[in-house]
C-alpha cells in the first residue's frame, strides 16, 4: 500500500505576498529596483573610470567608450538576460543552479561542469564586489581632500554590514526600493543635466564609434575590461527572479536603462569639455553632480552601494542553499533569522566573505585597482550561463535559425570581453580566478566523492528480509532498541535497501523495534515542492517513506516525519503507541530513534589515484561541513550515529602463513 501526501502548512506566512510580488505591480516593480539592480545600478560610480584610466580624454575615446557601454547594456543585459534568459524560470525561479536544474532532467551530465564552473565565479564576485562599490562611493570625498585614507570608512562599512547578517536584514529591505528609486532618479536627472550642456554626445547611440574606438584607438580591443564592468550586475537579473517575477524585472529594466544611459552619457558630457586632459584623481560621476549635492551624493552613493552589496551577500546564501541542496557542496548550517522567506543566512560563508573583502580594501586600498580584479570572474559566469541557455533552448525547440546566431552572438561578446579582461591577470584579476578555481574544486570533489560511494555501496532487496524483520520485531528474549527504529536511505527505490542498514539491524547486537522506518530524501527540480510518498511493506513492521524536496527547501526531516506519521496515525496506517506492558493502556506514543551511518574510508582500500584524491579531500572538507545529523535536522537527544567502514576496492591479497 503506497499514500501520497503534500505538506500545505509549511509554507511561510511570507509564500502570499511572495506570490503577490511576482505579479506584476507597483509594489513589486519597486522591490525590483531594490534586490535587483543594486550591482549594476552603482556601475557609473567607476566604469568610465576605469576606461579612461591614465589616457589623456579624446573624441574618439569619450563617444566610443560610450557607445560601447550603451550597446554592452543593450546586448548583454537587455537581449540576453531581460529578453532570453528570463524566459528560463524554474517554477518561477532563477539564476545559474535553478537553470541546472531545469535542464539536467534531459541526462545532459556534462551540464553539471559549466553549472559548478558558473556558480563557483559568481561565488567569487561576490569576494570584489562589496569593496569596489563601497569604495567608489566614498573615495568622492577626495574631490576636496584628495589625501583622505578612505580604507577605514570602507572596512568599517563592510564590518558593519556583515555583522548585521546574523540579526536578520528585513529592515534594510524595507528601504531597498525607495532608497535605489531615489538614486536611479538621481543620477538620471544629474545626467540628463550634463547631457543638456553638451547634447553631441547623444551621437555614440551610432555603433559606428563603438567600432572606431575598438578598431582605430590605440589599445582600444582592451579597453572592454573597463566596459564590461557597466553590465557585471546583470546575472543578478536573472537569479533574484524568484524574488520579484519576470514582469516586474522587465518593467523596472526600461527606467532603470534610461537612468543608467543619462548618467553615463552626462559623464561623457563632462570628458568632452575636458579634452586633453587627464582623469588623475577626478571622477567623472562626481564631477558633474552640482557643488551644494555633492556631499548628499557621496551619502546616497554609499547608502546604494550598501544595498547592493546587501543583495550581493543574499544571493551568495541562497546559491550555497542550492548548492547544498543538488549535492554539489558541504553541509553548513543554515540560520533563518526572520519569518521573511528566503531570508536565510550561512554564518560560515558570511564570515568567509567579510574576510575576503575586508582582505581585498587592505591589499588594494583604493577602487582604481581593484577594477583589475573585477570583472574576470563575472565574465566567466556569464558564459557558462551562454551554454546552459543554448541547451535549454534546444530542449524547448525553439528555431535554429534563432539559437544558433543568438548564441554565436552572445559567445562573441563575452569571449571578447574576457580576452580583454584576461589583460588584468596579473595586476590582480588572478585573486578571483584563484578563488573560482578553489570553489570548483571544492565542488567537483563534494559531488564525485558521493558518486562514487553511491556507485560501490552495495543495495539488498526488501522483500526477502521482510520476515526477518518481523520475528525481530517479535522477539522478547532481543532487548528492545526501540519503539520505532528510523534509519536513512541513500535508496530511492522503495524495494531495496543498503546492505549496511540490514547489517546494523540484525548483526552483532540486533536492533528490536515495534515498527522499522527507512527514510530517503529525493532533491527535486522544482524549487518549493514539499510532499512525501508512503509505502507499506509490512503494516505495523515496516514502512518506507520518501520525501521530495524542493532544491531550495530545507530539509528538516524531523520535523517533516513527525507530520507525515501524525497523518498516518490519523488515517489509521499504523500504531505508534509504546507497546510496553505498563503503558499498553495509558495511550502513551512510543519513543523513535534515529540511526545514521557515517562512513570512513576504510585502511583496506587500494585506490585509483583519482579516486585517492578524490576521497582523501573529500573527508577532509567534510570535517568543516556539519554532520549528517545536523544537516538532516534530526533532534540530536534520539540520534544514534554508526561508524561504518567506507571499502571501496579492496588491496591486495596478503597471504598469511601459521606456524606451528
Amino acid at each position: 500500500m503506497a499514500h501520497n501526501f503534500t505538506f500545505p502548512n509549511l509554507h511561510s506566512p511570507r509564500s502570499v505576498s511572495k506570490e503577490n510580488l511576482q505579479k506584476l505591480s507597483i509594489a513589486g516593480s519597486l522591490v525590483a529596483m531594490g534586490i535587483v539592480y543594486g550591482d549594476i545600478g552603482t556601475s557609473p560610480l567607476y566604469t568610465f573610470r576605469a576606461i579612461i584610466g591614465e589616457r589623456v580624454v579624446s573624441e574618439t575615446l569619450a563617444l566610443g567608450a560610450l557607445s560601447c557601454v550603451i550597446w554592452t547594456l543593450t546586448l548583454q543585459t537587455t537581449v540576453k538576460y531581460v529578453i532570453i534568459t528570463l524566459r528560463a524560470d524554474n517554477n518561477g525561479e532563477g539564476g545559474i543552479l535553478a537553470l541546472y536544474a531545469l535542464i539536467r532532467r534531459y541526462g545532459k551530465k556534462w551540464l553539471l561542469y559549466p553549472a559548478i564552473a558558473g556558480a563557483s565565479f559568481l561565488l567569487a564576485d561576490g569576494i570584489i564586489t562589496p569593496p569596489i562599490s563601497v569604495s567608489s562611493a566614498i573615495e568622492g570625498l577626495q574631490k576636496f581632500d584628495p589625501e583622505l585614507n578612505t580604507v577605514p570608512y570602507v572596512v568599517a562599512i563592510l564590518a558593519g554590514l556583515f555583522i548585521a547578517q546574523q540579526f536578520g536584514t528585513q529592515w534594510l529591505g524595507k528601504v531597498f526600493g525607495p532608497v535605489m528609486v531615489v538614486w536611479f532618479t538621481f543620477i538620471g536627472v544629474m545626467g540628463a543635466m550634463a547631457v543638456g550642456e553638451y547634447p553631441a554626445v547623444l551621437q555614440a547611440l551610432n555603433p559606428m564609434h563603438a567600432f572606431r574606438l575598438l578598431a582605430e584607438y590605440p589599445g582600444g580591443f582592451w579597453l572592454l575590461g573597463g566596459v564590461f564592468l557597466c553590465t557585471t550586475g546583470a546575472e543578478a537579473l536573472y537569479s533574484d527572479m524568484g524574488h520579484v517575477g519576470r514582469g516586474n524585472i522587465r518593467v523596472s529594466w526600461i527606467y532603470i536603462k534610461i537612468c543608467l544611459i543619462l548618467s553615463y552619457a552626462g559623464q561623457t558630457s563632462w570628458l568632452m569639455r575636458h579634452q586633453g586632459r587627464e582623469l588623475g584623481v577626478l571622477n567623472p560621476f562626481y564631477e558633474i553632480v552640482p557643488g551644494p549635492l555633492f556631499y548628499f551624493s557621496v551619502g546616497l552613493a554609499t547608502l546604494a552601494t550598501i544595498i547592493a552589496s546587501q543583495a550581493l551577500i543574499t544571493g551568495s546564501f541562497t546559491l550555497i542553499g542550492e548548492a547544498m541542496r543538488l549535492n554539489l557542496w558541504l553541509r553548513m548550517r543554515v540560520a533563518y533569522p526572520t519569518d521573511f522567506r528566503g531570508q536565510l543566512y550561512v554564518p560560515q560563508i558570511n564570515w568567509l566573505l567579510m574576510a575576503g573583502c575586508i582582505g581585498m580594501v587592505l591589499y588594494f586600498r583604493e577602487s582604481k585597482h581593484m577594477e583589475a580584479a573585477f570583472g574576470l570572474s563575472v565574465t566567466l559566469t556569464m558564459l557558462m550561463s551562454t551554454v546552459l541557455m543554448f541547451v535549454y533552448m534546444r530542449v524547448k525547440r525553439y528555431p535554429l535559425w534563432l539559437v544558433f546566431p543568438l548564441t554565436l552572438l552572445f559567445l562573441s561578446v563575452e569571449l571578447s570581453f574576457l580576452t580583454a579582461n584576461l589583460l588584468k591577470f596579473a595586476e590582480g584579476g588572478w585573486i578571483t580566478l584563484l578563488i573560482g578555481i578553489v570553489l570548483m574544486t571544492v565542488m567537483w570533489t563534494w559531488y564525485n566523492a558521493q558518486q562514487i560511494k553511491a556507485r560501490l555501496t552495495t543495495h539488498d532487496a526488501l522483500e526477502p528480509h521482510l520476515p526477518q524483520l518481523k520475528a525481530l520485531s517479535e522477539d522478547a528474549s532481543v532487548p528492545k532498541f526501540a519503539t520505532n527504529l528510523v534509519y536513512l536511505t541513500a535508496s530511492g527505490d522503495t524495494g531495496t535497501i543498503e546492505n549496511r542498514i540490514l547489517h546494523s539491524i540484525t548483526s552483532h547486537r540486533p536492533k528490536r523495534a515495534d515498527n522499522y522506518w527507512f527514510i530517503h530524501v529525493n532533491v527535486v527540480d522544482e524549487p518549493f515542492r514539499m510532499s512525501y510518498h508512503v509505502k507499506s511493506l509490512a503494516r505495523n513492521d515496516v514502512y518506507f517513506v520518501t520525501f521530495n524536496l524542493g532544491f531550495r527547501i530545507e530539509p528538516r526531516i524531523s520535523y517533516f516525519f513527525r507530520l507525515a506519521v501524525e497523518e498516518m496515525v490519523k488515517n489509521g496506517e499504523v500504531d505508534i503507541s509504546s507497546r510496553y506492558d505498563s503503558l499498553l493502556n495509558a495511550d502513551v506514543p512510543g519513543d523513535f530513534r534515529f540511526v545514521v551511518l557515517e562512513s570512513f574510508l576504510s585502511y583496506e582500500n587500494d585506490l585509483p589515484p583519482l579516486e585517492k584524491f578524490t576521497m582523501g579531500n573529500y573527508y577532509l572538507i567534510k570535517k568543516a561541513g556539519l554532520s549528517d545529523q545536523a544537516s538532516y535536522g534530526l533532534d540530536t537527544s534520539n540520534v544514534v550515529i554508526e561508524k561504518v567502514p567506507l571499502l571501496i576496492s579492496r588491496g591486495e591479497q596478503v597471504r598469511l602463513v601459521r606456524e606451528e
